[in-house]
C-alpha cells in the first residue's frame, strides 16, 4: 500500500468477552513505535478496551488499569514494550502531552490515546484508530468497533483483517491467542488454544524481493531464501512423508502467508545457564541427519493447492553471496574495510574451497538445523523425537552443511569432545548404510561448510546490530569466531585461513 493509503474493517462486539478478545487481537499485531487512537462517545468502551489490551500485553488479567482521565497519562511496563496510555479529554492544550513525555515513551514502546480529536493536527499520520459506537437496540453491552489504519499502518490493518478472515474460516476465530517470543525474522508466531486443543499460528507476510545486488537479482533470489510460505508447506509435508517429525498443517492461506500448525510444545535441546546441549537430544538430532541423508530425495514437492514447489540448489552463487556478508557487515562493524582486490581473492578462494562440496553428494539441506529450531518430542521414538521447525529456506546441497550447523551451534557452546562424538556417530551411521561413504571426504566438506556458515553468521549478527537495531546477537560473536577458527584449521582451507588472518579482524580485537 502507498504511504497515504487507508484501510478499515468493522468488528461487532456483542459483549465484554468479545471486547477482551478483540483487544488481544490488536495487542498481538502491535510493534514498537505504534500509536493506537481510541475514539467514541463517553461510555462507548474506549477505556475497557485499553484495559483489556494492557492486561493482555502484561500477561495479567487482574492487573489494575485505571482510566487516565485525571492523571492524563499512565505508563505500564510489559514484557514486549512500555505502553503509554493517555486521555486528552481534560487536556487544555496538545502541548501538555509532550510535556508529560507521551511522544517519547510511545516512540520506544506503544501509545494508546483516548479522545484523539482533541489532539488537533498534532496526531501523526501513521496510526491505528479504533472508533467505538454503542448499539442499544442490539443490547446494553453491544458495540461496533471500526478499525482504520493510516499511513504505514494501513497495510497492517489490512493484514489483520485478512488474518481474522483466515481464522474464522478455520474455525479458530474465538481461540485464545498469545504471541510468542520473536526471532530475527519478520514472521510472527502465536500459540492458539481452542477447546483445549493447541496450535501454532504462523503469520508470515511475503518478504519483499529487494533491490538488485548482482546480475540483476536481489540478495534473496541469489541466496534462495523463501519469500512466502509455500516452501515451508511443501517441505513440512515432504518431511512427514519421509517419516520425520515436521508439524502437521491444519489450515493454510498460501497467498497471504497464514498457517495453523501442529504445536510441538516447548521441550528444548539445551538446559542450564548458560544453556548447554542435552546429549541424548543432540544424539537423536545427529541420527536424524544420518537417516535423512540416506533417503532418496525428490526435489519437486507437491502443494495442497495442486501446484508444486521445486527446491533450489545450494549453488556457488548462494554460498558466495552469503559468505560476502562478512565483508559487507562484519568487517565494517569492526571498523575496517576490504578493497576490491582482496574481495576478488576472497571469492576465488571460496570457489576453490567449495568445489569438493558441490561435486559430492547433494541432499536436503534444512539450513537452520540448530538448537533453537528443534523441539524434543518425548512421546515419540528414535529420531522422530526431534521436532523440526524453520526449514522454509531448505535447498538441495552438501550433506555436511546441516551437520556443521548442529555440531557447531552459533548460540550454544558444544564441547569439543561432544562434537567429535556426534561427528563419529554420524559417519558411522552413514557408513553402515552406504559402503561407499567416504569419511575423509566428508570431513573435508564438513570443515568447508562450518567455515562458510560461521562466515555468514558473523555478517548476519553484525547486520542485525547495525541495520536492524538488535544488538543482543552480538553476545554470540565470540563463539562464532571460535567456530570459524576451528574450521579454518582444516588443511584443505589453509589458503583461506591465511586470507582471513590478513584481512578479517578477530572479534576480540579492536
Amino acid at each position: 500500500m502507498a504511504p497515504s493509503a487507508e484501510s478499515r474493517f468493522t468488528v461487532a462486539l456483542e459483549d465484554e468477552q468479545a471486547t477482551q478478545h478483540f483487544a488481544c487481537e490488536i495487542a498481538n499485531a502491535l510493534e514498537t513505535g505504534d500509536l493506537v487512537t481510541l475514539s467514541g462517545d463517553l461510555g462507548a468502551g474506549k477505556t475497557a478496551f485499553a484495559r483489556a489490551l494492557i492486561q493482555h500485553l502484561a500477561g495479567d488479567p487482574a492487573m489494575a488499569v485505571p482510566s487516565p482521565t485525571f492523571t492524563l497519562m499512565q505508563v505500564y511496563e510489559t514484557p514486549r514494550f512500555a505502553v503509554a496510555h493517555a486521555d486528552l479529554y481534560r487536556l487544555s492544550s496538545p502541548d501538555e502531552l509532550t510535556e508529560l513525555g507521551f511522544e517519547e515513551i510511545a516512540a520506544s514502546g506503544i501509545g494508546l490515546l483516548e479522545w484523539p480529536d482533541r489532539g488537533g493536527d498534532r496526531l501523526p499520520r501513521d496510526r491505528i484508530d479504533i472508533a467505538f459506537t454503542l448499539s442499544p437496540a442490539r443490547g446494553d453491552n453491544y458495540r461496533d468497533a471500526r478499525v482504520t489504519g493510516y499511513g504505514r499502518l494501513a497495510a497492517r490493518v489490512a493484514r489483520l483483517d485478512a488474518l481474522r478472515t483466515f481464522l474464522h474460516r478455520a474455525d479458530y476465530a474465538r481461540a485464545a491467542r498469545h504471541r510468542m517470543q520473536g526471532d530475527a525474522s519478520t514472521r510472527v508466531y502465536e500459540r492458539v488454544v481452542r477447546d483445549g486443543q493447541r496450535a501454532i499460528l504462523m503469520n508470515a507476510p511475503r518478504r519483499p524481493d529487494g533491490p538488485p545486488v548482482r546480475d540483476g537479482k536481489s540478495y534473496s533470489a541469489i541466496a534462495h531464501l523463501a519469500e512466502d510460505v509455500r516452501p515451508f508447506v511443501a517441505m513440512a509435508d515432504g518431511l512427514r512423508r519421509l517419516g520425520f517429525s515436521a508439524p502437521e498443517i491444519y489450515a493454510a492461506d498460501l497467498e497471504n502467508g497464514f498457517l495453523l500448525l501442529e504445536d510441538f510444545g516447548i521441550e528444548p535441546f539445551v538446559a542450564g545457564a548458560p544453556p548447554a546441549p542435552i546429549e541424548e537430544r543432540y544424539l537423536a538430532a545427529t541420527e536424524l541427519l544420518a537417516a535423512l541423508h540416506d533417503r532418496q530425495i525428490t526435489p519437486t514437492l507437491p502443494l495442497p493447492d495442486g501446484t508444486t514447489y521445486a527446491l533450489p540448489g545450494y549453488d556457488r552463487g548462494a554460498f558466495l553471496i552469503e559468505a560476502e556478508l562478512l565483508l559487507d557487515w562484519y568487517v565494517p562493524h569492526r571498523g575496517l574495510a576490504v578493497d576490491d582486490a582482496a574481495r576478488d581473492e576472497f571469492r576465488q578462494l571460496w570457489l576453490s574451497a567449495l568445489g569438493p562440496a558441490l561435486s559430492g553428494q547433494q541432499t536436503f539441506v534444512l539450513r537452520d538445523y540448530h538448537s533453537p529450531n528443534l523441539i524434543w518430542l518425548p512421546d515419540r521414538t528414535g529420531y522422530r523425537r526431534v521436532g523440526l521447525l524453520d526449514f522454509q529456506d531448505a535447498v538441495i546441497g552438501p550433506a555436511g552443511y546441516d551437520v556443521a550447523s548442529l555440531l557447531q551451534d552459533a548460540r550454544v557452546d558444544v564441547p569439543d569432545q561432544l562434537e567429535r562424538e556426534l561427528f563419529t556417530r554420524y559417519v558411522r551411521k552413514r557408513g553402515e548404510s552406504d559402503s561407499s561413504f567416504d569419511r575423509a571426504a566428508f570431513a573435508n566438506v564438513y570443515a568447508v561448510m562450518a567455515a562458510q556458515r560461521a562466515t555468514k553468521i558473523l555478517g548476519i549478527f553484525a547486520r542485525l546490530d547495525r541495520r536492524d537495531g538488535k544488538p543482543q546477537y552480538l553476545r554470540h560473536m565470540p563463539r562464532v569466531w571460535r567456530n570459524l577458527q576451528r574450521a579454518l584449521g582444516h588443511p584443505a582451507l589453509s589458503d583461506l585461513a591465511a586470507w582471513y588472518d590478513t584481512n578479517v579482524p578477530a572479534f576480540d580485537r579492536l
